[in-house]
């Protein structure tokens, strides 16, 4: 990837569209924005698969996510509480409890902070 700078951020192109990343939101995405994203949606996408592979019937999923940040030390953030709202006709506990520890160990963005930021994952039934 490259990143050029604009009048307030950087941007770079891809073969779906540009982004465009800034401090300030007027300008683009905040760089802590697309760090959340990145770990959230990993991880959406991760338990979908799993989910999929475990053949568990679910008709949605959407990820919730609460960030801490420590503007003590550069605003940074210390912790990401992901909720993922599973909406499925019925509930096992142990298979989603399966699904949720797998979707952590195969989740690369979880993996890559996991020193670093704290990741709290918890799923809650959505009934159809």
């Amino acid at each position: 990837m490259e990143f050029k700078m604009t009048e307030g951020g950087f941007t770079t192109e891809f073969e779906y569209g540009s982004l465009d990343i800034s401090g300030n939101e007027q300008y683009g995405f905040r760089p802590y924005q697309l760090l959340v994203s990145s770990v959230a949606v990993c991880s959406g996408g991760v338990l979908r698969k799993v989910l999929e592979k475990m053949r568990y019937p679910f008709e949605d999923i959407t990820v919730k996510a609460e960030i801490v940040r420590n503007e003590e030390e550069a605003n940074r953030v210390e912790k990401i509480e992901l909720t993922f709202h599973i909406q499925t006709e019925k509930w096992d506990e142990g298979k989603i409890e399966k699904a949720m520890h797998l979707t952590r160990k195969n989740c690369s963005m979880v993996q890559s902070v996991q020193n670093s930021i704290e990741v709290v994952e918890k799923a809650e039934w959505v009934k159809l």
